[in-house]
């Protein structure tokens, strides 16, 4: 346990100075760079999901947002998902903040640390390696390997379908495959999870407030999926949502 406490404490200590320490380098940086005639510093909130989830059994808040400084050339971003049951706990708290610089014309290739911190669980922590951007067609996608103890790989996959200049029809898909059993956290390797969601937004303001409606899919394959149904759990699970999304 003793040495538990200090590799968590180590990690705590490691993303708080990453997160007070980078935006810091970045803007002394940038002052640098305007003087050579490289692109400004800008900086963005966006959100993906901002939402209450309605189930069958529970109701939910969940969210998904990233927020971004630096430039063309390279940008801090931090990235935040999760979920809380109305009245319960965080069953989801996931936190990236990774580095992140274009690879190509449409993609940007990043580097970083995550860490999974929901209520009743084990805490992880992982160095993540990965690529997003925008594939042909228009889909917005990520992927990345989280390397730790317990590695794993993610994906999404989003689309915005424009069905007027203001109502927009938006598919995802999310992806996790485990590598590694992780009992504690219900979890055999190869069993991986998706989360299916299609939400109809209406731009309000624009881009930057847009209302939506929709439902959300989650469900659990392989041998997760056993030791879910062996405790007594739910593989899967289908909820109606509506929520906000905000951009600036």
């Amino acid at each position: 346990m003793g040495a538990y406490s200090k590799e968590t404490n180590h990690m705590k200590k490691l993303l708080l100075g990453t997160a007070l320490g980078l935006p810091l380098a970045l803007t002394f940086t940038s002052v640098a760079m305007a003087e050579v005639g490289v692109s400004p510093t800008v900086w963005g909130v966006r959100t993906d999901k901002l939402e209450y989830r309605m189930g069958d059994e529970e109701n939910s808040f969940a969210w998904g947002f990233e927020a971004w400084t630096g430039n063309d050339e390279l940008r801090l971003v931090w990235k935040s998902e999760g979920a809380k049951i109305e009245g319960g706990d965080f069953e989801e708290m996931d936190n990236q903040i990774r580095l992140q610089k274009p690879i190509t014309d449409f993609f940007d290739g990043f580097i970083g640390i995550a860490a999974s911190t929901p209520d009743g669980a084990p805490e992880r922590y992982y160095g993540a390696f990965g690529v997003t951007g925008l594939a042909p067609q228009w889909f917005e996608v990520e992927a990345a390997l989280y390397v730790s103890e317990y590695p794993y790989i993610g994906a999404e996959v989003e689309y915005e379908g424009l069905l007027t200049n203001r109502l927009i029809l938006t598919p995802s898909l999310e992806v996790s495959l485990p590598l590694a059993d992780d009992p504690a956290r219900e979890i055999a390797a190869g069993g991986g999870s998706v989360e299916l969601g299609l939400r109809l937004s209406y731009d309000l303001i624009g881009r930057s407030v847009s209302p939506y409606v929709g439902v959300n899919y989650e469900r659990a394959f392989g041998g997760t999926a056993d030791i879910l149904r062996d405790h007594g759990h739910e593989v899967d699970e289908l909820t109606g949502v509506v929520g906000i999304n905000f951009m600036f």
